[in-house]
């Protein structure tokens, strides 16, 4: 492991997670090291090639080529599934700069899979108009761009702190000036660092039923809700309709593709119901429905009619026999499971947060690209496009937000076009966490649990202002037990973080009343043009906004 020598710091970049932001990130920083001289060190609470990243069966959407397709199609099909809440600025950014980002990736030594003619074979996924997903491995691309990075990482970062926590944020004088962190001995240091990178990913962990793994626990949003930096879009957590229905945990995923490639969408009496292709939104809130309608806890994919699914999908096929399914000739037992957070901490179109000093990219960004629901494909991108522009602004020195990309909805005047602030106007209290031990009197997996079947039953694909009130009440209790026993174990940081989530999730799911997107309230089921708008937490608008 690389460690500096002597202090911790002061880095002039400490970048937080190790998945595809923060990696890339930390690659192209190193590009900058020599003139001048840059101090760059990643933490992580796992090993660096642990992360959500390497979990991602779907591929990387870019146009990369071809006569039917282009960028504009790619912005038009990202557009269509945010269901008006993407940043068009924010979009554009990202279809343009991704094919470079991709072919930078090879560069680096990614492979993809390939046709017999030697050119990158290319899939289509639900939400897109044409074929422009590549995929490693059939469906192993997280892990094959995990490892091209890490590979890199390795070979160009100062320091690698694997197996560290960060516990909370410093701020000095308005700035963000580094991480309280655990180290992997226990011991409560301070990693000072001229600018921090918020590269940690995604929260799934707030539900009973994910695909995420046990480190996306939300801790990037919570600890930059602690510090006051705003957060917004944070209602619309996508459930991705085609996890295994299976007792492991994470669930397994059963990927886009395979959709792209034929495979159907049955209910429990063998009918479809749903256009396969459709965004994730639009079947998983069919599948909710006819899961409902027929009380059954789940449904089934047919992927019998896919040729050569070993050799298409090996990483699938295998995990499937394992258990003793045959694709050729079983459906697979399907329901959907949380799987991404299209919201996070709000950026402009370089990871600029409204905390100076503090940066952010990847699932933990609300860089409006997604919207309320992401188009299949284009998380690996946002983090590889996303990652590398904070990098460049970083390098140049800059300091401080603009008014630009979902920044535009926090900065004025100009809030872009419609997209507002508002405020989410009823949210639990944030329990701080205390550095020192835990005094043992709280069961850390037992409240965890409550807390994730609380947000599964209140907070799930289909809402209710009676459940989120329910899902509400639980979380309320976990805080409380939390705030009373204080910890500053790993364990029990996550669970402070899964709540510090969970009430800003609840209260912006409580004051939508609409259904947009990944967020679906059963009370309000129509889309409403008055809530075009951006609910943010620790922004403070020209007049409190009250509930309609």
């Amino acid at each position: 492991m690389n460690t500096p020598s002597g202090p911790l710091g002061p880095f002039d970049v400490l970048v937080l997670g190790s998945g595809v932001a923060g990696l890339s990130a930390a690659v192209r920083l190193a590009e900058h090291s020599a003139h001048p001289r840059f101090a760059v060190g990643v933490l992580t609470k796992g090993e660096l090639s642990e992360s959500a990243t390497r979990w991602a069966q779907g591929g990387v959407a870019a146009v990369l080529g071809g006569d039917e397709d282009s960028t504009d199609l790619h912005l038009a099909d990202t557009l269509a599934a945010g269901a008006g809440l993407c940043d068009v600025d924010a979009v554009r950014v990202l279809v343009d700069e991704g094919p470079a980002r991709v072919n930078e990736l090879i560069a680096l030594g990614a492979e993809f899979d390939r046709e017999l003619s030697g050119d990158l074979s290319l899939a289509r996924e639900g939400g897109h108009s044409r074929h422009r997903v590549v995929h490693a491995g059939g469906a192993a691309t997280g892990a094959e761009v995990e490892r091209a990075l890490v590979e890199a990482t390795w070979a160009s970062a100062g320091a690698v702190l694997e197996g560290w926590f960060a516990l909370d944020l410093l701020v000095e004088a308005g700035r963000c000036a580094g991480v309280l962190a655990r180290t992997p001995a226990g011991e409560v240091v301070e990693v000072r660092a001229a600018n921090v990178l918020l590269a940690t990913g995604g929260a799934g962990q707030l539900y009973s039923v994910t695909t995420n793994p046990k480190e996306a626990s939300g801790d990037g949003i919570a600890m930059a809700l602690r510090a006051g930096a705003a957060v917004a879009d944070v209602e619309f957590m996508q459930f991705h309709p085609t996890a295994l229905h299976h007792p492991a945990m994470p669930r397994p995923l059963l990927s886009e593709a395979l959709r792209g490639h034929g495979a159907l969408v049955r209910d429990s009496r063998g009918e479809r119901f749903v256009d396969e292709l459709a965004p994730r939104d639009v079947v998983s809130r069919a599948m909710a429905a006819t899961m409902a309608a027929q009380g059954v806890e789940h449904l089934w994919l047919d992927a019998t009619g896919l040729e050569e699914f070993s050799l298409r999908f090996p990483t699938i096929d295998g995990s499937l026999r394992a258990i003793g399914l045959d694709p050729a000739t079983d459906w697979l037992p399907i329901a959907p499971a949380a799987h991404h957070l299209s919201g996070g901490v709000v950026t402009d179109l370089v990871g600029a947060t409204t905390l100076p000093g503090l940066w952010a990219a990847g699932e933990v960004a609300c860089s409006g690209v997604h919207g309320a629901n992401r188009l299949a494909s284009n998380s690996l991108l946002e983090g590889m496009v996303f990652g590398a522009r904070a990098a460049e602004r970083i390098a140049q020195g800059a300091v401080g937000a603009q008014a630009t990309g979902a920044m535009r909805s926090v900065l004025g005047p100009d809030h872009g076009p419609e997209l507002i602030v508002g405020r989410a106007v009823r949210r639990i209290e944030w329990p701080r966490l205390t550095p020192g031990g835990s005094r043992g009197g709280l069961d850390v997996e037992k409240a965890r649990d409550r807390l994730q079947r609380a947000m599964t039953a209140g907070a799930g694909v289909v809402r209710t202002a009676d459940s989120l009130a329910r899902a509400t009440e639980a979380v309320e209790l976990v805080a409380a037990e939390v705030a009373a026993e204080g910890s500053g174990e790993v364990d029990a940081g996550e669970l402070v973080n899964l709540v510090t989530v969970a009430g800003a999730l609840l209260a912006s799911a409580w004051q939508r009343q609409e259904s947009r997107g990944s967020h679906s309230r059963a009370d309000f089921p129509e889309r409403d043009p008055a809530w075009r708008l951006r609910l943010v937490h620790n922004a403070v608008p020209d007049e409190p906004q009250a509930l309609p």
